[in-house]
């Protein structure tokens, strides 16, 4: 059994947490991946993997991992009436 490594005793580190994919945030959410995307693609804290910069005439490729801690601070922000 994997145990989560810890960084002075604060909790897992960062690498270590859970990362969600957009595709698994959208369906506990009920939204579209393309939404998740665009709510996650600019928040700190977010892995975003693949080249990020445009390329002229091409699409760019890029795959979002999306921390626990990130999740549930956007969760936060967005649940405030």
């Amino acid at each position: 059994m994997a145990t989560a490594l810890k960084l002075a005793g604060t909790g897992p580190a960062p690498f270590a947490e859970r990362h969600y994919s957009p595709a698994e945030i959208a369906e506990l959410w009920s939204l579209s991946v393309d939404s998740i995307r665009k709510m996650f693609e600019n928040e700190p804290g977010v892995l975003v993997i693949g080249n990020t910069t445009p390329r002229r005439g091409k699409r760019s490729y890029t795959t979002l991992r999306i921390p626990a801690n990130v999740l549930e601070r956007v969760h936060r922000r967005m649940s405030r009436v």
